[in-house]
Order: structure tokens, then sequence, then C-alpha cells
């Protein structure tokens, strides 16, 4: 009874938390526009940080309640499945349009924050100076969002920008890169500025009611399995964060209700999904973690598993996705196949040869 019970409610936390993030992400983009901010900050800002939001408040919780390696884990293992699925697939379906300059900055940040983690986890603890060059990697990663869009809503209409493409991939035209009915905000008014508000209210409930279900779950089914906590942060978590990210990257297959709702709470252009799977592969490491070790309050533990698994398959991707983009200025199906087969033997290794420690 147990077991269904557990199950039931990691089905739900899933379901509650991709709706949660979705709708206060949505409505939180909204109030900013609507209290005047420009949209090229608000993009720049709010849009990127709201994809992370799963992550975030379930690594808040569990770090509260000292479980350290599922806060950890939601967010190294967020990490490898948002570029090794989700990105991956993106490119091996070759509809990926990225802006080259943007595009390279953001997997040397990844490149970055992965380092941090190798060079100042010391005895399997986060160092406070490792915490500080995170956190100053996730203000770079700020600035370097407002400045991008500042450049891109400004810039001469007569020099695009520097676009590249998966192989055969069409590129939009300048138009279709500034248009997108994502952009547009209600009025100024008393009702709107309520009802946005309510609906960052309404699902940072739905959030945080999803993300202690997945919490309790997950640690249940740790002590009936007698698995380490690492094992369902790294497998189940990760893998049901990036299920509405597959979704919206295969157009929406679960079905026309999820798609309805994924459309009218999207903050982004469609065609800049690929790029805010990269920023939130950042963001669960430059944000996630420092946050979860601020809240923990002392040293934050990385264990093993982490350490010998999450972070190199990081490195090793983002490797494989910078590299041609410098060098050959291009993006490759073969990109793609080679993320999703990294991902693959990464998961198999943390299901088969768990390290102790985690």
């Amino acid at each position: 009874m147990i077991v269904l019970v557990s199950l039931v409610l990691f089905v739900l936390g899933m379901v509650l938390a991709a709706v949660g993030s979705r709708l206060a992400g949505r409505c939180a983009t909204w109030c900013f526009a609507l209290c005047g901010f420009p949209m090229w900050v608000v993009s720049g800002t709010v849009a990127s940080l709201c994809i992370a939001l799963p992550q975030l408040v379930l690594a808040f919780l569990a770090s509260g309640l000292s479980i350290t390696a599922l806060a950890v884990g939601a967010a190294l293992a967020g990490a490898a499945a948002d570029i090794g699925l989700v990105l991956a697939c993106c490119l091996i379906r070759r509809d990926v349009v990225v802006d080259r300059g943007e595009f390279w900055r953001k997997c040397l940040l990844l490149l970055a924050s992965c380092l941090v983690l190798l060079i100042f986890v010391r005895d399997g603890l986060l160092s406070y100076t490792g915490v500080g060059l995170l956190m100053a990697l996730f203000v770079v990663f700020v600035l370097e969002n407002i400045v991008y869009q500042h450049r891109f809503v400004y810039q001469d209409p007569e020099q695009p920008p520097d676009i590249i493409t998966a192989r055969h991939s069409a590129v939009p035209a300048p138009a279709e890169l500034r248009d997108d009915g994502t952009v547009l905000f209600p009025a100024m008014n008393v009702i709107n500025s309520l009802k946005n508000l309510g609906g960052v209210l309404l699902g940072g409930l739905l959030l945080i009611v999803g993300a202690y279900a997945l919490v309790l779950a997950s640690v249940t089914f740790a002590n009936l399995t007698g698995t380490i906590q690492a094992l369902w942060a790294a497998g189940m978590l990760s893998l049901g964060f990036s299920l509405p990210l597959l979704a919206e990257a295969f157009n929406h297959p679960l079905g026309s209700a999820w798609k309805r709702f994924a459309e009218r709470c999207r903050i982004y252009p469609a065609f800049a999904f690929p790029m805010h799977v990269l920023n939130a592969a950042i963001l669960n490491i430059t944000l996630v973690l420092p946050i979860a070790s601020l809240m923990y309050r002392r040293r934050l533990p990385v264990g093993e598993q982490f350490r010998s698994y999450e972070v190199p398959a990081c490195i090793l991707m983002a490797l494989v996705l910078l590299l041609p983009a410098l060098l050959r200025r291009r993006l490759y199906r073969w990109q793609g196949v080679v993320c999703l087969g990294i991902y693959l033997v990464y998961l198999a290794a943390v299901l088969l040869v768990p390290r102790a420690g985690a």
C-alpha cells in the first residue's frame, strides 16, 4: 500500500511542479512587464530564471530538510538531463537555431561551473570559495543575458545576428526572430495586475506542494528499496523534470491539453527553446547549488557519485557542443547523437555501478 501511495505522490508531485513552474513563470514575467521593465531586461532575467524553478524549489526544500543528496542530485542530474536528453533530441531533430556568440559563451559558462565543482569540492564538501565562485558565474550569466537581449532588440536591422543552425535547418527571417506572440503583454490595469499576481502566488503554491511531494516520495522509495537517494535524484527526478521539456521538443506528443497550457504559459519565443534548455543546465549548477548550500547553512556535501558521473558527463557534453560551434561555425546532428549516447552511458553507470558517499 505504501508503494502505491508513494507512486501516486510522486506522479502528482511531478504534475504540480510542472504546472506550477509554468504558471508562476508566465505570470511573474507579466508582472515585471506590467511594472514597466523593458522587454530586454525581462527576457534576460525572469524568463531565463523561471525555467529552472522546479529544481530550485526542490533543492531548497531538500537542503532545508538536510536531504542533501536529493538537493545536489536535482541540480547536477537535472543539468545532465537538460543537455544530454532534451537539447540532444533538439539537435537530432535538426530544429536548433541559436546565436553563435551566445551559444559558445554559455557553453564556456557551463564548463567553468563544472571545473569549479571539480576543484573546490574537497573531502566530499563544497567549499565556501566554490559557492562564491558559482554565484559569481551566475552573476556573469545574468549580465551576459541582459547584454545579449539589449543588443538583439536594438541591433541594426541590416546587420542580422550571427545565427548558426543544425545542418539543413531553416534560418528564421529577421521578422520571425523579433515578432512572436509570446512577447505580447496585457495592458496595465488593476484587473490584469491582480490576475497575474494571483497567478504567481497560485503557481508558487503548486510548485512548493509538488516539490515537497517529490521529496517525500523519493525518500520513501529510497528507504523501501535500500538504495541511496542520489539514484532517485539522478534517475527518476531528472527524467521527470525533463518530460515537459521533451514534450515541447517533440511538439507536445503528450496531448493537446498540455500543449495548450504550455503554449499559453510560454515565456520565450519558440525558436529560442534550445537556448533556454542550455540556460537551465547552467542555472542548475550556478544558482541551484549555491541556494542549496545557503539553505543547508553548512558546507554542502557533494558525494562521490556526483563527482564521478554527473560532473564529467556535463563537461564532455559541453565540449561536444562547444567545439564545432567555435571551429566550424555550425551545429550538427551527430552532436545530438553523441550527447544522447553520453547521457545513456552516464545513466547506466549511475544505476548499475552506484558510487558510495552519495
